[in-house]
């Protein structure tokens, strides 16, 4: 993508009803006027709020929005070009349960409060493979503690991954930290997948089955207190 192409998305995005972009210093000192108030202030109802972290193009949380008129949606990514495909989307389909917010995902405390969010979607992320880069993988215990702290009790996490390694790291560290709910390496050369797991595909999902590479999925919970 050129960089004037992603210029003219930035501006675009800040005049997007449904883009949320607060500065990072606005996080860090727990200013964000938007915790704690998701449902009252953005989406006017009591309806369940889920988020997809790293949702790149926002392909998930439109189709799940369109699929599931009762449930808010919410998309976090740091690159708002990306994601600016999925809030025209939203916009132009008048979707009105979904949005997307420029952010950083360590930073999920400060966007939202104890107990806000219902269940976290985490789609093909960067499995981070190098052992020096284990902090930034986004089902490692230190970002399991901050999802914890917004999810509700029994909230659950999915994971959609083509990468085998992190499918594995994160079945361990989840044993370690929660229960497991459902995991298979290949979801679709298995008829019992969960239907939310199988009725979506990213670009990116395109493209590794293209290559014949298994999707792999799991759900798992947390444990209060952990």
């Amino acid at each position: 993508m050129g960089s004037k192409n992603k210029l003219k998305r930035f501006r675009e995005n800040e005049t997007f009803s449904n883009v949320l972009q607060p500065e990072r210093d606005i996080l860090e000192k727990d200013q964000f006027p938007m915790k704690g108030n998701w449902r009252n202030k953005f989406f006017k109802n009591q309806n369940p709020i889920v988020l997809e972290l790293g949702c790149g193009k926002g392909e998930y949380s439109v189709h799940l929005a369109q699929n599931n008129p009762q449930i808010n949606y919410v998309g976090l990514d740091i690159k708002g070009a990306r994601f600016w495909r999925g809030a025209k989307t939203a916009l132009e389909s008048e979707l009105k349960n979904v949005a997307f917010m420029r952010t950083q995902i360590e930073l999920i405390a400060s966007c939202f409060a104890e107990n806000e969010v219902d269940e976290i979607w985490i789609t093909f992320p960067d499995p981070q493979i190098k052992y020096k880069r284990t902090k930034h993988r986004l089902t490692n215990p230190e970002f399991l503690k901050s999802y914890q702290k917004v999810l509700k009790p029994q909230g659950i996490i999915h994971l959609k991954t083509d990468s085998e390694f992190l499918f594995g790291y994160t079945l361990a560290t989840a044993v370690n930290h929660g229960e497991i709910l459902y995991a298979h390496h290949d979801i679709y050369n298995n008829g019992n997948s969960p239907k939310e797991a199988t009725a979506v595909q990213t670009f990116y999902e395109k493209q590794f089955l293209e290559a014949n590479k298994a999707i792999t999925y799991m759900q798992f919970i947390l444990k209060d207190g952990d």
